[in-house]
């Protein structure tokens, strides 16, 4: 893919997470799977956002907040427009970005959670098993 005058390094964006049905979908398969693991470490953008990155769907992106970073595939958001909201589905891969505090809730804050993303075409998407030993450290 080439560069075009108007692709940006990264983008700031506006995290938020949830349960997708292709996640619930390919949980009956193991979250061991590779399907769930297509599933649920992906960041889901705005084609323009896409595009202003100079990415495309399924290249890795680098996504970064206070509490931490993770390697995901892009795809492009089938709920667009929304302009530097992005969506990640709930899971392992997410919970890289967010913090640990539940305010009482005993769910930590999924919505909201400011992040920034760039292109990391080179960067492999880490397998459970590495995200849950990167989690432990």
């Amino acid at each position: 893919m080439v560069l075009d005058a108007w692709s940006l390094s990264s983008i700031e964006v506006t995290v938020i997470s949830g349960r997708s049905l292709s996640q619930a979908r390919s949980r009956e398969l193991g979250k061991f799977s590779d399907e769930y693991a297509r599933s649920v470490a992906v960041c889901e953008l705005d084609p323009l956002d896409i595009k202003d990155l100079g990415t495309i769907e399924g290249e890795s992106v680098r996504v970064t907040t206070t509490f931490g970073q993770v390697i995901l595939k892009a795809a492009v958001s089938k709920q667009a427009p929304h302009r530097g909201i992005v969506f990640i589905p709930y899971g392992a891969w997410a919970s890289m970005l967010f913090g640990p505090s539940t305010h009482t809730s005993g769910m930590p804050t999924l919505k909201g959670l400011k992040a920034t993303i760039e292109r990391a075409p080179q960067a492999k998407v880490p397998t459970l098993h590495e995200v849950m030993r990167m989690k432990a450290r």
